[in-house]
């Protein structure tokens, strides 16, 4: 049987997604709670390039996030060979879970399901206070800029990277991503009072790709360069000609798009930092 599951995580404890030895990431720490409600029993998951393939429950992201970024909607699978009701997987698990960890859903899908492969979109949110003293209540929450941004000549910046391009100027050295090119269906930016909020969609992202959109758009927004700055940026494709990557503090991981067909229970947050995510 295979279970999809939708979770919502506080990264700032987690040294990101990704299975680790010290086993200090989400992943680990889901697993270890699957792995409860499952009676230690073993599965048919033996796929080639995932971290635990020692056949014991395993469970595979839509995509990673580094250390500090946070999930509303993270959207994994995994394969079980136990019976066990739905509610197990969301109210059982979450029993063993820490605060900063909860399932959100669960959803039986065909083996045809990838929780990575069958996604035909993501969608980040980027929050930045934006004022002359830094954050306490949101700290580890929020991004943070002390001098006063021009968010006129952010959205005119960010017109650039709309569509599809090659981002190599946005990627991270240790990305393992098989190309750079991505279509950019989204990048909009509004003012909340002191906070500004980035909404980013694409079909699929670069390593570092939304944090190192930021930066830049910080860089024009500050008016050390121009909008059209963003345009000479992308056509250089080199990572040295962009701004230095920006907090992973204000980044969420807002939503996996599926196709209907799977017939997922997704949700979209639209509560917590005043209303902001």
């Amino acid at each position: 049987m295979r279970i999809a599951l939708g979770v919502e995580y506080d990264g700032s404890p987690f040294f990101g997604w990704q299975s680790q030895a010290e086993g200090l990431t989400v992943q680990d720490t889901l697993q270890r709670a699957l792995r409860q409600i499952a009676g230690g029993q073993n599965t048919n998951d033996q796929i080639a390039g995932d971290q635990i393939t020692d056949g014991q429950l395993s469970v595979i992201a839509a995509g990673r996030t580094d250390t500090g970024v946070h999930a509303l909607e993270q959207v994994v699978h995994f394969d079980t060979l136990v019976e066990r009701p739905l509610t197990a997987w969301v109210r059982g698990v979450n029993a063993l879970l820490p605060d900063s960890i909860a399932v959100r859903w669960a959803h039986p899908v065909p083996d045809e399901f990838h929780a990575r492969f069958s996604a035909h979109g993501r969608s980040y949110r980027y929050l930045l206070i934006n004022r002359a003293v830094r954050p306490a209540i949101q700290a580890g929450k929020v991004g943070w800029f002390h001098a006063p941004l021009d968010e006129d000549k952010m959205r005119e910046a960010a017109q650039y990277l709309l569509g599809e391009h090659d981002f190599s100027a946005f990627r991270a050295a240790q990305c393992q991503a098989k190309s750079p090119v991505k279509h950019l269906h989204q990048l909009d930016i509004r003012r909340q009072g002191d906070m500004l909020i980035f909404d980013v969609s694409a079909s699929a992202f670069l390593h570092h790709m939304v944090r190192n959109i930021v930066g830049c758009l910080v860089y024009v927004g500050k008016g050390k360069y121009p909008p059209a700055w963003l345009a000479e940026v992308l056509a250089g494709r080199e990572r040295s000609f962009a701004a230095p990557t920006f907090a992973p503090d204000g980044l969420y991981l807002r939503r996996i798009k599926y196709e209907a067909k799977w017939g997922l229970p997704q949700m979209e947050s639209e509560i917590g930092l005043g209303g902001l995510l």
